[in-house]
């Protein structure tokens, strides 16, 4: 066991440059990475984080008080390492050369693809044990988030416990830290099969919503524009708010007999005014391939300002805010009494895929595309007078609690008529959503979805299908157990985040891109509705083999433990750790409470146990703990952990990873709270954006302890 005066690596040297380097690249790594699991804002680079814990972790072996019994096995578990670069075996013989080589190793772990390699995975693994003794130490993260620092530390062997106040986080951490070690590759396999049951069951009910072209082709995603009426005299036409007229901007070829065919052209729309006899003038479009990009005109909206294309008048924000507020945001069609539109969103354009055939088509919406949206209106319709028959007892089928205005620079959404959750949504979503929540948790007739007294049963309880259930869907649905429930939960809440009027059609990529693109919930002008059934991005089955994938990629660990906890009445005892290692919150700058809740709302009705327990519901209506006085918590929770060193002095080997109040872009502070004198802070600037931080810099602390920086 190492003793309290023997200092850490961490304390002496740290390979920033090579680490930095590494977690630049982890950003472009997406399929079986553990930041693909589900959204969590302002993660970890899994790189600095497994550096650090590991620097934390292993002595310096320049240091008199590191025991010489750890330096004879870490030189032997380095040299029996298969594949160990060449030169190890004499740079390793003295004291300086050793920590050289454990440094390089560091750096080199470091890289995402010897994270799960069985011989890196082994040498670290060891070099912890020869430190640490049989008894593997416990990592604590008191604000763990998205949880990169407790899933490093199971990686290198250790125990962790992670805790954190927020009840989405947490279920994030259940899955990721105790579902994926516990049950292994064999989850993912059950998901799968469990999933494409549930997709089964799905398309059945919901085919008419989505359906397929007649020459065969499936639509992956629709094209809206939210409208306004121009206010402008003699006009009064509708404009659809569109801040570009590009729907792609790259052409499509394929290789034939060695020669490269043009198979489609980039794609825009343009407009041309009709102007009948009755009635205001009107504004037709249609899809053409143009030359250059000044035959594509610009769009209709910029700054909240809509732009008339009949008369050229200007609508100011505050009548384009007004009447959307009038249509709750303007996302849904309004339709007339014979099921025709008449206002409210319109289609421009619908993107299709065809088996065989390369590339992606787009064409106009048809009365078909329309006759589904208004059969979709009609079901939510029954869907919500069912609720209102049976005494509106639970929650609403479709979100109905209410976004907070505490946030409005970062979800503007309520200034412009959605003021619920569930207004984010079009009605077509909410349909195609419930009935997935529905089918996520078993049974349909057995598990109302929406009553939240399910959460009385028995955990274990494998629910079997037929019995009291209707006659129509008794065969139809899945049964799910109670392990599958939190990743089906995950991948629920996936879909909605690419299931919303938030969305966006990415037109250089020609892809559906998800809700938040950013930390904030503004306003989408011109939106894509993504198709679940389809296998492209948006789908339901789509979003649960990312789950698949991580749980496929993740390496045998220990089991990890999270609890819902506040970091300011922490449930471990102070000497409980080996290790406390963290990132504190930011104050205000990531509102985690006010954005979580577009997945709480969701997830209160897929797994309602598991949101009660991890949230403590008393009424169900409830959303994520917010407003000033729990501001003020966070703020108290990272002022105990970062600036009241009273109960740190007594833990052995602390850490912390944190952003500065107003950091330089990518730049992140990290180190080691010593024992001995809080007040000797180091910090370290490590950069996870390829563009930006140059340069790297080590900072030491008052006692002149510091680091110093090997930048190789």
């Amino acid at each position: 066991m190492i003793s309290r005066e023997c200092r850490r690596l961490a304390e002496v040297d740290f390979p920033i440059a090579e680490v930095s380097r590494h977690a630049a690249r982890e950003k472009s790594i997406r399929h079986g990475h553990p930041s693909t699991l589900h959204l969590w804002w302002a993660r970890r680079p899994l790189a600095s984080s497994r550096a650090m814990l590991m620097a934390l972790l292993l002595p310096d072996p320049c240091d008199p008080y590191c025991p010489e019994a750890f330096k004879r096995e870490a030189r032997r578990i380095i040299l029996g390492m298969h594949g160990r670069p060449d030169g190890w075996r004499e740079a390793i013989e003295p004291d300086e050369g050793l920590r050289r080589v454990l440094l390089k190793f560091i750096a080199d772990f470091a890289n995402w693809n010897f994270a799960a390699n069985g011989v890196w995975l082994d040498t670290a693994r060891a070099l912890v044990r020869a430190a640490h003794g049989s008894e593997s130490p416990l990592v604590v993260d008191p604000f763990a988030g998205g949880g990169s620092i407790p899933l490093e530390a199971l990686r290198l062997g250790c125990e962790a416990f992670a805790s954190d106040l927020n009840p989405v986080a947490c279920l994030i951490l259940k899955v990721m830290l105790e579902d994926i070690p516990r049950h292994g590759p064999g989850l993912a396999d059950e998901l799968r099969r469990v999933g494409g049951e549930i997709k089964q069951a799905a398309e059945r009910e919901l085919t008419d919503l989505y359906p397929a072209d007649p020459d065969g082709s499936t639509p992956i995603a629709y094209l809206w524009a939210r409208t306004v009426r121009c206010e402008a005299p003699n006009c009064g036409a509708e404009i659809p708010l569109l801040r570009s007229l590009w729907l792609a901007k790259k052409a499509v070829f394929k290789r034939e007999r060695g020669k490269r065919i043009k198979v489609r052209g980039r794609q825009a729309l343009r407009y041309r005014v009709v102007r009948p006899a009755k009635g205001p003038p009107l504004v037709e479009l249609e899809v053409f391939e143009p030359e250059t990009d000044k035959d594509v005109r610009a769009g209709t909206v910029t700054r909240a300002k809509a732009a008339c294309l009949c008369c050229g008048a200007v609508l100011p924000p505050e009548r384009v805010r007004a009447q959307l507020s009038e249509q709750r945001g303007g996302a849904d069609v309004v339709f007339d009494g014979q099921g025709k539109r008449m206002g409210g969103a319109r289609m421009t354009a619908v993107v299709t895929l065809k088996e065989d055939e390369p590339g992606r088509r787009y064409r106009l919406p048809t009365d078909a595309d329309y006759a589904a949206v208004h059969e979709a209106h009609a079901r939510l319709a029954g869907i919500l007078d069912k609720w209102e028959r049976g005494g509106r007892q639970g929650l609403c089928p479709a979100p109905d609690e209410p976004i907070s205005l505490n946030e409005i620079r970062r979800i503007s959404t309520p200034i412009y008529g959605m003021t619920t959750w569930g207004d984010l949504f079009t009605a077509r979503q909410k349909v195609a959503l419930v009935e997935l929540t529905k089918l996520s948790m078993g049974n349909p007739e057995q598990l109302p979805p929406f009553v939240l007294s399910v959460a009385k049963r028995s955990r274990r309880t494998r629910f079997p299908i037929g019995r009291g259930a209707s006659s129509r869907n008794c065969s139809k649905v899945p049964m799910i157990d109670d392990v599958e429930k939190q990743p089906l939960a995950l991948a629920l809440t996936r879909t909605a985040n690419a299931g919303c009027s938030l969305c966006r059609w990415h037109t250089s990529g020609e892809k559906h891109e998800g809700v938040y693109s950013r930390q904030a919930l503004p306003v989408v002008w011109d939106y894509s509705e993504s198709n679940p059934l389809s296998e492209s991005t948006g789908g339901y089955y789509g979003a649960l083999d990312w789950i698949a994938n991580v749980i496929e990629s993740w390496p045998e660990s220990n089991l990890g433990q999270v609890q819902p906890a506040d970091a300011t009445a922490h449930p471990l005892p102070d000497q409980a750790a080996g290790v406390w290692f963290t990132d504190p919150p930011y104050y205000d700058a990531v509102p985690y409470a006010h954005l979580s809740d577009f997945f709480f709302v969701w997830l209160k009705r897929a797994v309602p146990e598991q949101m009660m327990t991890l949230c403590n519901l008393i009424n169900p209506h409830d959303l994520t703990p917010k407003g000033k006085r729990d501001r003020r918590r966070s703020a108290a929770s990272a002022e105990h952990f970062d600036q009241d060193g009273k109960d740190l002095r007594i833990r052995n080997g602390s850490g912390f990873c944190r952003r500065a109040a107003y950091p330089a872009p990518g730049r992140y502070r990290i180190g080691r709270l010593r024992p001995q004198d809080y007040r000797g802070l180091g910090g370290a600037a490590v950069r996870d954006n390829q563009r930006r931080l140059d340069h790297h810099r080590l900072v030491a602390g008052s006692n002149g302890d510091g680091f110093s920086s090997q930048c190789a």
